[in-house]
Order: C-alpha cells, then sequence, then structure tokens
C-alpha cells in the first residue's frame, strides 16, 4: 500500500533522486543540518515504505519542497506552538531576512534624516528617528550571522543623532538614553571610532547640566578609547570636543591647545564616508573654535566666529542658529549691547523656526551690557 508521502511523489513526477536533491537544496537555503546524500536515499525509502516518520526538520522540508499539508503528505498534526515560542520565532525569522541591501537602506535613512536636521532642526525627525531606531534595535536583537555588525553601526549613528536632536530639544535625558544606546551599539559593532564618537557626543550632554568637570573627563576617556586607532578627522573632531569641553570649565588655555592639535590633525580631504557624521571642513572647525573662545569670553572670539559665518555653507541652519548665538555672547562680552542685541534677535527667530530650544535657553540667559536680559 501507497503512502502519502510516495503517493504525491509519483502524482507530482519526481524521481526519488530530484527530491533528495530538492530537500537538500532547501535545507541549505534555510541553513537547516540535515544528512548526507547517501543516508537521505535510505531514509527517505523508509519514509516512503511507513517504516519511519520523518523528524520535523524533515516534515517541514517537504511541505514546501510539495506544497502540501501535513494531513496531505500523512504527517501527524503538529502540537498547538506555544504562543511566547511562536512569537519568538516570527521575529527571528523576519531578522533573517536582513541582508546587505537593507542595511543600506537604513543607513541612507538615517543620512536623509541628518541632512533634513541640519536645515530644518529636530522638529520633524526626532519621533520618525525613534520609531526607526526602535526597529534597527529589535532586528538586531534576534539577527545573528554577518550582518549584525552592519545592523549595530546603523544603531550607533541613528541613536547619537537622536541624542543630538533630544540635545537640541532640551530633552535631556531623553539624549543621555540615547548616547547609552548609541555606546552600547558601538560596542556590538566592534567600532572603537564609533564607541569614541558617541561617548565624546555624549559629553555635549554634561556641559548642558553644567557638570562641566565630569565633561571633561568623558573626552579624556573618549580620546583613550580611539587611541592608537583614530583616523586623522576623527582624532581633529575628539580633540575639537576636549577643546569646547575645556572651554565649559573655564580652562581656557588648555582649551585653545586642544583646538591647535585638532587643526594640525584636520585632514586637507576633511571627509569621510566611513564617518558621514563628522563635519569639521569648511569653517565648522573655526565655527567650533569661536565657541570656545566666545565661552571664556576671549577678545579674539568675534573675529573667528564672523569669519566662520561668513563661510558657513547655507543649509547648515542649526549650526548657524548656534553660531548667531555664540556672536551675541562674544559681543555681550566686549560690551558692544547693540551688536549683541542684534545678533541675539537673529538668532531668536532662526531658533524659533528650527524649534531649538537649547539656543533659545542659551539666549534666555545672554545678559546684555548695563545688565539687562536680551
Amino acid at each position: 500500500m501507497l503512502t502519502s508521502l510516495q503517493t504525491v511523489r509519483r502524482h507530482l513526477g519526481y524521481t526519488a533522486a530530484q527530491v533528495i536533491d530538492l530537500v537538500t537544496r532547501r535545507a541549505a537555503a534555510l541553513n537547516l543540518p540535515i544528512a548526507n546524500r547517501a543516508s537521505l536515499k535510505t531514509k527517505l525509502s523508509r519514509w516512503e515504505n511507513g517504516k519511519e516518520q520523518p523528524s520535523e526538520i524533515y516534515r517541514r522540508l517537504f511541505r514546501d519542497i510539495y506544497g502540501r499539508t501535513n494531513a496531505e503528505l500523512g504527517f501527524p498534526d503538529e502540537p498547538e506552538e506555544d504562543p511566547e515560542a511562536a512569537e519568538l520565532r516570527s521575529r527571528l525569522a523576519m531578522a533573517r531576512t536582513v541582508d546587505p541591501e537593507i542595511v543600506d537602506v537604513f543607513r541612507q535613512q538615517v543620512d536623509h534624516a541628518r541632512h533634513v536636521d541640519r536645515r530644518f532642526g529636530a522638529l520633524t525627525q526626532l519621533d520618525q528617528l525613534r520609531t526607526q531606531i526602535d526597529q534597527v534595535h529589535q532586528l538586531l536583537s534576534y539577527r545573528a550571522g554577518p550582518q549584525r555588525l552592519a545592523l549595530a553601526a546603523v544603531l550607533v549613528e541613528a541613536s547619537t543623532l537622536a541624542g543630538w536632536q533630544a540635545l537640541d530639544r532640551a530633552a535631556l535625558g531623553q539624549a543621555w538614553t540615547h548616547y547609552e544606546r548609541a555606546k552600547a551599539a558601538a560596542r556590538e559593532a566592534a567600532s572603537p571610532a564609533l564607541l569614541a564618537h558617541a561617548t565624546a557626543e555624549q559629553a555635549f550632554v554634561l556641559i548642558d547640566l553644567d557638570e562641566t568637570t565630569a565633561a571633561v573627563e568623558q573626552l579624556v576617556h573618549a580620546r583613550s578609547i580611539a587611541n592608537g586607532t583614530a583616523t586623522p578627522l576623527l582624532g581633529a573632531w575628539l580633540a575639537a570636543a576636549h577643546g569646547e569641553t575645556l572651554a565649559a570649565a573655564g580652562q581656557a588655555d588648555d582649551a585653545r591647545l586642544a583646538f591647535d592639535i585638532a587643526n594640525g590633525l584636520l585632514p586637507s580631504d576633511a571627509v569621510d564616508p566611513a564617518l558621514p557624521f563628522l563635519f569639521l571642513g569648511d569653517s565648522h572647525l573655526d565655527r567650533w573654535r569661536g565657541n570656545a573662545l566666545a565661552r571664556v569670553g576671549a577678545p579674539d572670539a568675534i573675529d573667528q566666529l564672523t569669519a566662520a559665518l561668513a563661510c558657513l555653507p547655507a543649509d547648515f541652519v542649526r549650526a548657524r542658529t548656534g553660531l548667531l548665538v555664540d556672536l551675541a555672547y562674544a559681543h555681550a562680552a566686549a560690551g558692544d549691547r547693540d551688536a549683541a542685541l542684534d545678533y541675539s534677535r537673529q538668532a531668536r527667530r532662526l531658533a524659533a523656526q528650527i524649534k531649538s530650544d537649547r539656543q533659545q535657553r542659551r539666549l534666555n540667559r545672554l545678559v546684555l551690557p548695563g545688565g539687562t536680559a536680551a
């Protein structure tokens, strides 16, 4: 008497050798461990003659290659799977679909968000970016294999951008959490460069909390993470970030030295495809140095910032807002009330346009010559 398994094979017109070939290829596609071809020949004969029932792995393979149900193939009904196990199996299956093309799509989405952010601020991007972070984080949680490192690297970029946006919206606790996730993902990606960058950016949260000593310590740690592995561009960026924390802590001479080091490290081509989030060319380093000088009330801050403003690319609206705030502070420190007031008004318009709560707060703390608020 023919078994259902043998009946289906004959109905479909497959030889035993063809079935073994189909089973072997399907198992390879699903990364399932099965017997070799010689053993499969023996097993298939026993299965079709009803002397032995295939295990679940083989039952699944037969369902796939024949396109039939358990009942049609003569297999016993599967016990109902535990809902929690079914959910886990579903998430694992979804994560296995992640390939280099999907990773590149995620990376392009982050890059698009970065471009929109610098022109329009965090208002239109932060919630959307949080959704993407949750999606990538979930896939990373269930993805093994070669795409895991690449997914983790994307999660670092998305989380640091979200951290910067949350900082701009003055959501300091949220910003801190984003940077913590970025650091964890950088460790998962086995990237000292990404870990150093995320660690350094988190220090800006400490600056806004007036925890300036802790901010300096964090930058020292960030630079030690990248020690010996940083590209010149990353080394220059970390030195400049260190300079900002030193200026925030009132260490003017050390801050100047840090920016001198950054300038010396900065390559002539300040673009690195592996670090698309670092901007130091096109006067950006000069703008950053001007910010530090303004923090310590240095007289040469005005010239530095004015020159940087003239060279700043038009699409860096958020950067322009911060630069105008710096100029307002620099002129106030120099005793020029009218210039400070003019720059503060320009900055307020842009800060309102891009909804930068961080720059609004800075402007609210600005005291003009004569002791009045801006």
